[in-house]
């Protein structure tokens, strides 16, 4: 079975991105434009990891992970959030909505592929 990675951005390019390094590494990328259309696919569909922007119009990512939480299907799930935003309060208000990591972008991709295949692990 191939690990589902939900991955939230939107930025077009932020989502190629992903979308390219997730997949070359031989991971199945559902890719999502907020967190509104994210949380909408996560109520019919289940993956082994979520990554997510924060700062997304209509549903920010510290959103989304709190609704994701509030799914018995997500409750364990790794939720990563990325951003530019590297401040502390940030970071704790990520960490209180249930978000497992932070990822500072822009990212080096096989840094990325590192962190994803560690959390899977």
């Amino acid at each position: 079975m191939t690990t589902r990675i939900l991955a939230v951005d939107d930025s077009p390019s932020m989502r190629r991105i992903m979308d390219h390094t997730l997949k070359s590494a031989g991971y199945e990328v559902i890719l999502a434009t907020d967190g509104d259309e994210a949380l909408e696919f996560a109520r019919r569909e289940s993956v082994q990891l979520v990554l997510s922007d924060v700062y997304m119009a209509r549903m920010d990512g510290i959103s989304l992970v709190q609704q994701l939480r509030g799914l018995d299907a997500y409750r364990t799930v790794p939720i990563f959030l990325l951003t530019t935003e590297s401040s502390a309060d940030k970071k704790q208000q990520g960490k209180a909505a249930g978000a497992n990591g932070w990822i500072v972008k822009p990212f080096d991709p096989e840094r990325l592929l590192s962190v994803v295949a560690k959390v899977l692990s």
